[in-house]
């Protein structure tokens, strides 16, 4: 069961510090000062004199001040007054007609979670300017989440969203487009690309980069206009179907998939920019790809040291070609800033290049040169030096001017102390760096950097542990996940989760979720707080269909705050009585816009 205690210690972990509580006067110890008349007072008229003068003193005093020393009213008016501690009993908490009802009294996260399953869809909110959030709507900004209705109760494989268009895969792998940078006249979501079985997306200043299960990678506008207006490809016949008719293809786009792909060897994953993308194969390769229309990439973001407009190898100007210095490199990851590449291999190490003018590299560049075109790698060792800890990168992520990567840093043997199981610490310890500019906060230490020397540690979301009661151990709390955005991110916590309540479980037994948190830049309220300071640690917000408070609802000791469902396979629609699906929520960080949604 996750109890209310746990969610505020777990809070506390994740570096919300707790309120203290002040020492009111009632809480002072007051000196007591014993005297012995017999050595201290001497005999005779004149210390008998000044006896009955302190004895008079004593009484004028207690006269004076016994009024004030019983009035309430003044006791709390007076903090130089000792008073009587109140005793606060703890009311009682109410209690539900159904094990359901009760559920929903002691916790928000069981809510939140039953929610996302009976009505799954997608929430947004920040920048409205281009109609992503609200096609309806005149708002200029959004600040609290809202639902897109176009999407209620349904479910999605991918989402992007920017300030002027938004982009999803459907359920089916066809592409969804809205707002007005796809559709000046009629930014209502509507289906583009279809028949193509998409899985992944990302885009770039004004065109998609998608990828299909199969592993071919297209490029196409992301306005309409453009997608009608240019040139069509033929439709290629399916492998399954010798009656699917030829013709033109519906809209416009282009195939980037790499021609020199090795037997059996397909596109995995992509990443792209706002001038050019990341292409992984299966085996390991990065392949690198202009992926804008109106401008080639020119800071190094490819890769491949000497490419410009003027020396690009002849044939299509977004071509897809090989990062030839990460040859024999088997690569796990990749990432892109606007203007910067980062990709992880296999064994642990980071690599970086490309625009390095605010340090998102995370290495040092020689000379006066703001970029890197060959990739160099990070040295993490430095940023444990002397620790007695051995680091290996576990993830990345990368966004706007920021490179984000977490470190898995393990002790080495004999430096654990030995303790009994539930008290033993584990022995690996995970980490948050960061790098880039962090005028916005968007770096999340706690600081308003303009320009990174070296990767900073994330405090708030480093070195954190939690107990798991089912295994009766410390477990080290890792992220799960990370979106960057232009300005702001976020960050889904691995910690212990549980969605297996049923009609069977007691009625004080409840599900939780994922905690979640948001920084950075908040100028078109893309954190959610529904406020506009910007933020330069990770803080939480309040659930997706807000609802009422924990006082409201008779709940105490716990934090209202959003939650997301972890992968979990349950039955969606009203009462959970539709069709049977695993879904889990993620969050989408993009241009000044935020979206959470639930993936199929």
């Amino acid at each position: 069961m996750y109890s209310s205690r746990r969610a505020l210690t777990r809070a506390a972990r994740l570096g919300c510090p707790g309120q203290r509580r002040p020492v009111d006067a009632a809480q002072r110890q007051w000196p007591r000062h014993a005297s012995n008349a017999s050595s201290q007072a001497p005999r005779g008229r004149r210390g008998r004199a000044f006896g009955f003068a302190a004895v008079f003193a004593t009484a004028a005093a207690a006269a004076y001040f016994y009024p004030t020393l019983t009035s309430p009213a003044v006791e709390q008016s007076d903090p130089a007054v000792p008073q009587r501690t109140q005793v606060e009993f703890e009311k009682a908490r109410k209690h539900g007609a159904s094990k359901e009802d009760n559920r929903a009294l002691i916790s928000s996260q069981h809510v939140q979670i039953k929610n996302s399953f009976e009505h799954p869809g997608v929430y947004a909110w920040g920048s409205n300017t281009g109609k992503v959030i609200d096609p309806s709507s005149e708002e200029k900004y959004v600040k609290l989440p809202r639902r897109i209705a176009f999407f209620n109760d349904q479910l999605l494989r991918d989402l992007k969203l920017t300030q002027t268009f938004g982009a999803a895969i459907a359920e089916n792998g066809d592409l969804v487009q809205w707002g007005l940078g796809y559709c000046k006249g009629d930014p209502q979501p509507r289906t583009s690309l279809k028949g193509k079985d998409l899985i992944k997306i990302d885009v770039s200043a004004d065109r998609i980069v998608a990828l299909s299960r199969n592993g071919t990678v297209y490029s196409l506008p992301a306005s309409r206009d453009d997608q009608e207006a240019g040139a069509k490809q033929e439709q290629q016949k399916s492998s399954w179907s010798l009656w699917k008719a030829g013709g033109k293809e519906g809209i416009s786009f282009r195939n980037l998939t790499p021609k020199t792909l090795g037997r059996g060897e397909k596109v995995s994953g992509i990443s792209s920019g706002l001038e050019h993308c990341l292409l992984l194969t299966s085996k390991g390769r990065v392949f690198s790809a202009a992926s804008s229309a109106t401008s080639f990439p020119s800071k190094g973001q490819m890769g491949i040291p000497g490419l410009s407009w003027e020396t690009r190898p002849e044939g299509a100007y977004d071509q897809a070609q090989e990062i030839s210095s990460l040859k024999g490199v088997e690569v796990a990851q990749i990432a892109t800033g606007d203007y910067h590449s980062a990709v992880l291999d296999k064994a642990g190490r980071l690599y970086s290049f490309g625009d390095n003018t605010y340090g998102q590299l995370g290495c040092e560049v020689e000379g006066l040169l703001p970029y890197l075109s060959t990739p160099c790698m990070v040295s993490t060792n430095k940023l444990y030096a002397n620790s007695g800890l051995a680091p290996k990168v576990t993830s990345i992520a990368a966004g706007g001017t920021n490179t984000f990567f977490t470190v898995d840093a393990e002790a080495r043997l004999g430096e654990v102390p030995a303790a009994a199981p539930a008290r033993r610490m584990p022995r690996t310890t995970s980490d948050l760096w960061a790098c880039g500019q962090g005028v916005s906060g968007t770096l999340g230490t706690g600081k308003w950097t303009h320009v990174s020397q070296a990767p900073t540690k994330v405090k708030a979301l480093s070195s954190l542990f939690e107990f798991d009661e089912k295994t009766n151990k410390m477990m080290a709390i890792k992220l799960k996940s990370m979106s960057v955005g232009a300005t702001h991110c976020s960050a889904v916590m691995d910690n212990v989760t549980n969605t297996d309540i049923s009609s069977r479980s007691t009625e004080n037994e409840t599900n939780w979720g994922s905690d979640v948190m948001f920084w950075g830049g908040n100028e078109h309220y893309q954190l959610g707080t529904g406020k506009r300071t910007n933020m330069n640690a990770p803080t939480y917000i309040g659930p997706l269909d807000g609802g009422e408070s924990d006082a409201d609802k008779g709940r105490q000791g716990e934090a209202h705050r959003l939650c997301l469902t972890p992968r979990s396979t349950s039955r969606i629609g009203e009462g959970g009585k539709g069709r049977k699906v695993t879904l889990e929520q993620k969050v989408e960080c993009g241009v000044f816009v935020t979206g959470v949604y639930s993936a199929a």
